[in-house]
This record gives C-alpha cells, sequence and structure tokens, in this order.
C-alpha cells in the first residue's frame, strides 16, 4: 500500500479555490489534515490509492470551508429549545400569534417560571403592519401570562420585550432609571410600557436563569453540527467576557469563553473558533476596558487553529432599525442617535470611545467595534487611525463590524491601513424595506455599501450575526449579488452589486486574513488544512436567484468528512 497516497480525492468538479486569481480546476486530493494536491481530473485520479475514499463530483461545486466572521455561537445555541421559544418570522406573523405561543408556555410552565423567547420584529407583525403607532407592549404579554415573568428579544438583540411580571421581578418602575446608554420606554403615565432598550435590557437579562456549563457546552456542539450540515467550519464567537454578562442568558458572558475552552481541550470542538474578547458592556467606560481585559487577559488555547482570542470588541452606538446608530443626517420623524458609551454629552462620549479603543490598541488586540451609523463610523475610523498613530503597530487589522453607513472618507482610511468592515447582506435582505421608512429610500439603499467597498480597497468580510439571521452563506452570497428584499423581493440599492468572485472570497480568503490565518486555511491550495464545502450543482454562470437553492452534499474538516447528504 501506498502511504503517500491521499486519503481523500475529490474530483470530477468545478472546484472554487479561491486563490489569489480565482482559479477553477477540476479535482483536489487530502492526505491527514492537508490539501496535498489541486488540479486536473487526471491529475487527481492519478494519485489515488486502493485505501483512497474516492468521490465523483459528477460537475459539482467544491469551495473552501465556509467561515461565517461574526456568528454568535454560544447565543445562537441558546435560541433554541429547550432554552427559548421561536418568536421569528415566519413561525410568527402576528402579535396574537405570539400572545399564543407565550400562553402555550405558560400554562405548561410552574408559576414564577421565566418564558423567554427570541426573534420578534415589528416589521412583520400584523398589527403593527396595520398601525404605525402600534408597538409590543406589556399588556400583550400580560394577558396569557400573568404569573409568569416573559422576556421575549427582538431579533436585532438591541432590546427586550417584557410582560409585568418581569417588570416586578426586576424592579422596574416608573422611577427606575436605566443604565447609561439604555432606554425603558414608557407610557404616558410613566409606567414603563415593557420596552426596554439597548443597555437597558441588562436589567432584566442578569435576572434570566443561568445555564450551566455543561449545558452550554451542548448548545454549542449542537450548533457546530447545524454549521457542519451548512459547509461552515469556520466561525469568529464576536465577543465573549464580562461585558456579555447582561446578555440574553449570558450568551456573550465569559462562562462560553470556558465551555469552549473546555471543548477544546477535550477534542470536542469540530470547528475552527475565533474569539473577540469582550471586556466592556454597551454602554461601557475605558475604565471597563482596562478592568475587563487584566480580569482576562489573553487566555492560552490547547490548539490555536482550533480556538484563538485575537481581538476585542467594543461596542459604538446602536442599530438603524430602534435609531440608535448614530447618524449625521435625522432619521424620518427625527432624532440622530447617540454614542452607546459612558458620557453625558456627544463630546464625552467620543472622547471615551477614543480612549476604549486607544486601550484595546496598545494592549496589542485586533479590534472589532460594532458601529452603524456614518457618524459613529467616522469617530471609530478616526479612533482606530489616532491609536496606531500614537502607537504604531503595522499589522493591527482593526476592523468595523457591521459598517451600515460607512462612508468614501472611512472606506478610504480603512483601506489606507489594512483595516476591514464586516457586513451583514443577509440583514440587509431582511430588513431593506423596513428601513425605506426609518431613513427614507435613499440611504437604505445605500446600507451596507459592498461595492464601494471593494472598489475602494477594502476587504469585506460577510457574515450572518446569527442568531440575528440564520447562518445561512447562501443567503448573504444572493444578497450581495441581488441586492433584492426579503418582503418585497424589489432591488435595494442594485448599484452595491458585486460579482461572485467577490461574494465567495467575503466567506473565505477575507475572513481568513481577518483570523490572521490566511497562511493556512480560507482558500483550496497545497499547504492549507482540508477544510472543504461540496454543493450539489455547478455556481459559475448560474442564474444568482438559484444560489439560495443549492445544497450542501459534503463538509470535510480537517481532513474528515463531517456531514455527508
Amino acid at each position: 500500500m501506498n502511504d503517500s497516497a491521499p486519503s481523500l480525492v475529490l474530483t470530477g468538479g468545478q472546484v472554487l479555490t479561491v486563490d489569489g486569481d480565482f482559479t477553477v480546476t477540476e479535482g483536489v486530493a487530502v492526505r491527514g489534515r492537508d490539501i496535498v494536491a489541486v488540479g486536473s481530473d487526471a491529475e487527481m485520479r492519478a494519485l489515488a490509492g486502493p485505501g483512497t475514499r474516492l468521490v465523483e463530483l459528477g460537475g459539482r461545486t467544491v469551495l473552501p470551508g465556509i467561515n461565517d466572521s461574526h456568528l454568535h455561537g454560544a447565543a445562537y445555541g441558546m435560541t433554541k429549545p429547550p432554552f427559548a421559544l421561536d418568536v421569528g418570522h415566519p413561525a410568527v406573523g402576528s402579535i396574537a400569534d405570539i400572545a399564543d405561543a407565550v400562553g402555550r408556555a405558560a400554562r405548561a410552565a410552574r408559576p414564577g417560571d421565566w418564558i423567554v423567547g427570541l426573534g420578534w420584529d415589528a416589521g412583520y407583525l400584523a398589527e403593527c403592519l396595520a398601525d404605525p403607532r402600534r408597538f409590543p407592549h406589556r399588556r400583550d404579554l400580560d394577558a396569557v401570562a400573568p404569573d409568569n415573568p416573559v422576556c421575549l428579544t427582538h431579533f436585532s438583540s438591541h432590546l427586550v420585550w417584557v410582560n409585568s411580571a418581569a417588570l416586578r421581578r426586576c424592579g422596574v418602575d416608573a422611577d427606575s432609571v436605566p443604565p447609561p446608554g439604555g432606554v425603558i420606554d414608557a407610557d404616558p403615565d410613566g409606567r414603563p410600557a415593557g420596552i426596554l432598550r439597548e443597555a437597558a435590557q441588562e436589567i432584566v437579562n442578569v435576572a434570566l436563569p443561568t445555564p450551566s456549563v455543561d449545558q452550554r457546552r451542548r448548545a454549542i456542539q449542537g450548533v457546530v453540527r447545524e454549521l457542519h450540515s451548512r459547509g461552515i467550519t469556520s466561525y469568529t464567537e464576536p465577543g465573549l467576557g464580562p461585558g456579555g454578562a447582561g446578555t440574553f442568558f449570558g450568551g456573550l458572558s465569559t462562562d462560553n469563553w470556558t465551555a469552549y475552552a473546555d471543548l477544546a481541550a477535550s477534542g470536542g470542538l469540530e470547528a475552527r473558533v475565533s474569539v473577540l474578547l469582550l471586556p466592556a458592556p454597551m454602554g461601557g467606560s475605558a475604565d471597563d476596558v482596562r478592568k475587563g481585559l487584566a480580569e482576562l487577559r489573553r487566555p492560552e488555547s490547547a490548539d490555536p487553529r482550533l480556538l484563538n482570542a485575537i481581538g476585542v470588541k467594543i461596542f459604538a452606538d446602536g442599530v438603524p432599525p430602534n435609531r440608535t446608530a448614530w447618524m449625521s443626517e435625522p432619521y424620518s420623524g427625527g432624532g440622530h442617535g447617540a454614542l452607546c458609551v459612558h458620557g453625558d454629552t456627544p463630546a464625552l462620549r467620543s472622547g471615551e470611545l477614543r480612549e476604549m479603543i486607544s486601550v484595546a490598541h496598545e494592549a496589542g488586540f485586533q479590534l472589532g467595534v460594532h458601529v452603524t451609523g456614518d457618524r459613529a463610523i467616522d469617530e471609530v475610523v478616526d479612533a482606530f487611525v489616532a491609536a496606531n498613530a500614537a502607537a504604531p503597530r503595522p499589522d493591527a487589522r482593526h476592523y468595523v463590524i457591521h459598517g451600515d453607513f460607512v462612508g468614501a472618507r472611512s472606506l478610504a482610511k480603512l483601506a489606507a491601513h489594512g483595516y476591514g468592515v464586516n457586513m451583514n447582506p443577509a440583514i440587509k435582505w431582511t430588513i431593506s424595506d423596513l428601513m425605506d421608512e426609518v431613513v427614507g429610500p435613499e440611504r437604505s439603499a445605500y446600507q451596507w455599501p459592498v461595492r464601494s467597498a471593494v472598489e475602494a480597497g477594502v476587504r469585506v468580510c460577510a457574515s450572518s450575526d446569527a442568531p440575528i439571521t440564520e447562518p445561512d452563506w447562501r443567503q448573504g452570497v444572493s444578497a450581495m449579488l441581488l441586492r433584492e428584499s426579503k418582503a418585497s423581493g424589489r432591488a435595494s440599492g442594485p448599484e452595491q452589486c458585486v460579482p461572485l468572485a467577490e461574494a465567495l472570497r467575503a466567506y473565505t480568503v477575507h475572513p481568513a486574513r481577518q483570523d490572521f490565518a490566511e497562511e493556512w486555511k480560507g482558500s483550496i491550495e497545497v499547504g492549507k488544512v482540508a477544510d472543504l464545502c461540496v454543493l450539489d450543482r455547478p455556481l459559475l454562470d448560474r442564474d444568482p436567484h438559484t444560489v439560495t437553492d443549492a445544497e450542501v452534499d459534503l463538509t470535510v474538516f480537517d481532513g474528515r468528512v463531517v456531514h455527508e447528504r
């Protein structure tokens, strides 16, 4: 037997290597954990030995293992049963539907038990569509769960909807003052309406039952199995640490770093996970960053190719649908949003944000900053540049997370310094019609300007932000090709479309660079790790509307087949 023969050969297909030239070939050979050959059908067949598994592709597509570069894996796992109810579209279409689901859960629960759910969006609720002044209220939940506290997290994870029992449990009344960066919606009489926005969510989230580390491990493993079925072999867990203690089920907490580390050490982690540490909460300060980093430091990993803490996440502002992103021009109906960091005035908040970024930069971390409004993005990018001028680092690879309304000025600065942007095309697909009402059609069409970023020389990463959307990279690629709306199907900013090659780079080689790992993953080249995704059809020269129909037939991780349809 030839011991040097490949363990696996895929041949007779359309292998999109996503290398520097976007080379397309016919086959790939794997030995152990590595890619050992890429080439023609004849070349691959000649390499096969008696012990080689030969997969006849029959024209199917092979891609590098997909890298979802902003995916809250642990939190996503906890949005599923038995942890939480699904109250998102299309599972529900109205407030009445949500009330029915909560009522059923309340009847099955003991009095006093929490009922939690995730995914609702007023943009898809029938009552809110019929009357724009109508919004979910505590009374909607009180009627069906008078004896159980209820907490339903918005699909964006930037606000929660609760009932009166939850408000009482958490001590929230007309006199309550929200934490910095938070808002408690109130009725005309001053009583809480049952909506807590941004940092105010922590008031409720800290009262939710705490899953055990073992439950967290099982949730992560369940997510990894789902990701394998979607061809995803790498992802970035964007924020784990003390700043996440007040998030839904502690989804961004240090406890989940512990769960990941346990899985990696025991051989139970079958994905490549890059972690951004989260030292400070939304509404935090530079002192919070210092304290959080001192507590966390940079944890060591048994295998940094499986689990690696590479950076720090900071929250700069909110999100446009909630009108909490900091914008230069007002929203429809007024208001500009604001930075969500410590400080009583815009100037003080800007200074605090710059110091937070400087602290993490000087500590040697890559920075991923959640920022969505154009004015806030300019502040963040200027802070990146200022931090680097004060403490030069030639390859920091900082990046803007989301970057919804990033403008030409900031794109030029990001490109000049080798910094990046991580966008969410599937969210664009989901909310583009809603955003017409929030910021007007012209700004809505520009939101997530992928083409402008590419043409400026910025490496664009694309991601799901799960659980905000499902971790379906096919929908993300389709959205980058078409810029169509989920609700109406109309194009929204078609001038921002990019070709297939650029869309695939945003899910493979560009995220590998974000991970400081482009030398060993992200493309199908000899010497790189054998992480592969096999689709059931060719992708090149096909109608872009058919991308979402493609099924994942085979996923290879670290040289092993981990999913086969």
